[in-house]
């Protein structure tokens, strides 16, 4: 018999907060963590803004000699985890370790420490390159760190589908825990690539919104006046855990999850497929192994990224699987707020998602003043609602083609 897979605990770094409740608190508030970029000079780049996490303080939590050994995006996914955990209430101890899995990923990996160690090849010489470039930079290492910090013992990796990472990551978790493979499973993903070669990639493949002088009217999902996504940086993790495991140890759950659908497009590097139909598929799967009927979803986190043909045909999508239900069913994209945190994104959108069903609220999409005629479903434009949300879908598409969807419920015993 398959487990029930229960959300114990929460972890979040985010262009919003800093933890959990703060982001929770602005999301809901409509705050924009979007702004002038501020960690290195701008000059000649066509995009200047970003959603970096402001204020964070890494040695603070993880102490200076650890912090320092690890991109930051490890830190992120470090501390965020660390929340989680602190939130699950879970003691990691030998009896139960080898139980206990990390599955933490990201998108790109330590882009700043391999961005920063090319400048010192060029300019000091292959002798002075730091010995930690390998392992600072390898996108497994937020995984890593946190088995080796916690003592984690179980099966520990991150899997890497672009902008889908972080979901697959926690769909992943979920089918280990059900399979038996492990009791309980830290979950989810870190990004930051705010750095110079990531900003002019992305300029370079025309992603990027240039709405330089309105930083936080930049990132508008739905909106006729969108003009691509706002990078954005953090980290969110969920522990996830076998409704006998929490319950044998008095834990109080803060959702269930019980739907896990991924395909792929086999389409093109960058562009959904045509009509969003492999969204649309991984949407049905997920529904499916939820036993779920289509009028029975709540509240949909959509992609939402503010790119034309992605918010388009996610809207395509939506209704292809909901058909007249999808014009009833309340939809924002959090990234309105956050921008795109790539392999973090579906990651933070499911603690987002866990989140409504507990808080019975759902946040808004901000800068939706035009709306697209081609994107006419409801989008909780400009202000969050108060909902009794039993039932929720998380939507993350990847460039190459990764379509994942996540499905979670309020938890009742």
């Amino acid at each position: 018999m398959t487990s029930r897979v229960v959300i114990t605990g929460i972890g979040i770094v985010s262009p919003v907060g800093l933890n959990r409740a703060t982001t929770w608190k602005h999301l809901v508030a409509g705050k924009s963590g979007i702004d002038r970029i501020s960690s290195f000079d701008t000059e000649g780049f066509r995009t200047t803004i970003a959603a970096e996490v402001k204020g964070f303080d890494p040695e603070g939590t993880l102490g200076k000699k650890q912090a320092r050994r690890m991109d930051r995006f490890t830190q992120l996914g470090a501390v965020a985890s660390l929340e989680a955990v602190e939130h699950s209430n879970i003691k990691i101890v030998p009896e139960n370790a080898e139980r206990i899995a990390v599955m933490i990923t990201s998108g790109i990996g330590g882009l700043m420490t391999l961005s920063e160690q090319m400048i010192v090849l060029q300019e000091r010489g292959a002798s002075r390159v730091s010995p930690f470039l390998v392992p600072m930079m390898m996108p497994d290492m937020a995984s890593g760190q946190v088995s080796m910090m916690l003592g984690a013992k179980g099966p520990n990796y991150a899997v890497v589908s672009a902008c889908s990472s972080g979901a697959d990551a926690i769909g992943l978790a979920f089918e280990a825990i059900r399979r038996g493979d492990a009791d309980v499973v830290l979950a989810g993903g870190a990004e930051a690539a705010i750095c110079p070669i990531g900003v002019a990639g992305f300029n370079s493949c025309h992603a990027l919104s240039t709405r330089n002088d309105e930083p936080q009217k930049a990132s508008r999902p739905f909106d006729s006046n969108r003009d691509g996504f706002v990078l954005g940086e953090g980290a969110a993790v969920l522990v996830l855990e076998s409704l006998d495991h929490a319950m044998g140890r008095d834990a109080e759950p803060v959702g269930e999850m019980v739907g896990y659908g991924a395909t792929a497009d086999a389409y093109h590097i960058t562009q959904p497929a045509p009509e969003g139909e492999g969204g649309a598929r991984a949407m049905k799967n997920a529904l499916k192994q939820a036993k779920l009927q289509p009028e029975e979803v709540d509240y949909i986190n959509a992609h939402g990224t503010s790119t034309p043909l992605n918010d388009k045909f996610e809207t395509l999508a939506m209704k292809s699987v909901f058909n007249e239900e999808a014009y009833k069913i309340p939809i924002s994209s959090t990234k309105s707020m956050t921008g795109h945190l790539l392999g973090a994104s579906g990651a933070l959108e499911a603690a987002i998602s866990v989140m409504a069903t507990y808080k019975h609220c759902i946040p808004p999409t901000i800068n939706l003043d035009n709306p697209d005629p081609d994107c006419d479903l409801d989008y909780t434009a400009h202000s969050y609602r108060e909902s009794a949300v039993r039932t929720a879908m998380s939507n993350s598409f990847g460039f190459g083609g990764h379509n994942t969807s996540l499905i979670f419920q309020g938890f009742e015993e």
